[in-house]
This record gives structure tokens, sequence and C-alpha cells, in this order.
């Protein structure tokens, strides 16, 4: 028997669909809090992250948003572009340029964005029932945290530029 640490084996009913390591799926899910997070940052609207590792082999992870208006979708769906580059993870193929549903493939991580009318005419979330949802933002309030520089110390009490004391 072969013993293999730091990898999970995928099953979907009851069939061995996919061997990944589990750096891989936490870079996956790293990633899609990530997106979710630019989401939320450009006013998207129930940002929802779907795990779905266990129900599929094609990809990890489904990141969801609402928003309003053509031009708040593709402000998402480009921020996101700009936030997967940056971690070394490139879109593989793009959808719905032109109705109420944007789609971004990044292979682990797919992005989509909605209209109010187009989500509720997919509704992934029911589609995809079997998903676990994600309590995104504390992995990607850890995330950006560790991306960001510190913060100068705050003067002490007392002191203050305009009038310092003597």
């Amino acid at each position: 028997m072969i013993e293999i640490t730091g990898t999970r084996i995928t099953r979907i009913q009851g069939e061995m669909a996919g061997i990944r390591s589990e750096a891989a799926l936490q870079r996956s899910l790293e990633n899609a809090c990530l997106v979710a997070k630019v989401c939320e940052d450009f006013r998207g609207q129930d940002v929802q992250v779907l795990d779905l590792t266990n129900v599929t082999s094609l990809f990890d992870f489904f990141v969801i948003a609402t928003g309003n208006n053509r031009r708040q979708l593709r402000a998402m769906a480009d921020s996101a572009d700009d936030v997967m580059e940056s971690r070394q993870s490139f879109r593989m193929g793009s959808e719905g340029d032109d109705g109420p549903w944007i789609c971004h493939d990044y292979g682990d991580v797919v992005l989509h964005v909605f209209t109010p009318d187009g989500r509720a005419l997919y509704d992934l979330e029911n589609l995809w029932g079997d998903a676990i949802r994600v309590d995104w933002k504390p992995v990607a309030q850890k995330i950006s945290g560790q991306n960001s520089t510190p913060q100068p110390e705050d003067s002490p009490p007392g002191q203050d530029e305009k009038n310092p004391t003597d």
C-alpha cells in the first residue's frame, strides 16, 4: 500500500475523480476568497464562494456576485483578472460580454458576476446545490493582511504634529 501525505483524493458518487495536493487546494481557496473580496470591494451584492471539490473535478471553486449594471459587472471581472494575474493565475476563458452575466475561468476558480435578473435566471447556487458555501471573509482578510505593509505606529498621547508639546 502506498501512503500519500499532503494530498486529497476527490470521489464523486464513490468513484475517484481527482487527486490534488493540499497546497494546491489551499491556493485555490485563497484565490477564490480574494476574488470574492474584489467583488465586495466593488460593491458586489450577495457575494458567495462555493466549494465544488467534492462535486466535480473540473474546477475547485465558484465565486458568484451580483452587480447593478454592466459597468459594475465589468469592473468586478477586470479587477478579479488583476488580482489573479498578481498571483500567477491567469484567465483561461471568458463568456458573456454582452449579456446579464460575465464568466471568467481561471482553471481552478470560476468567477460569475450577474445582474439581479441574470442571477435569478441562472440560479447557480441551486444548480450546484451540493456545493459547500465557504465563509470567505476570514480567509481573504488573512491573505490581505499578509500582503499589506506595516502601518506606522501612532504618536504617543499628547503629541500633535501641528502643536507639539514642550
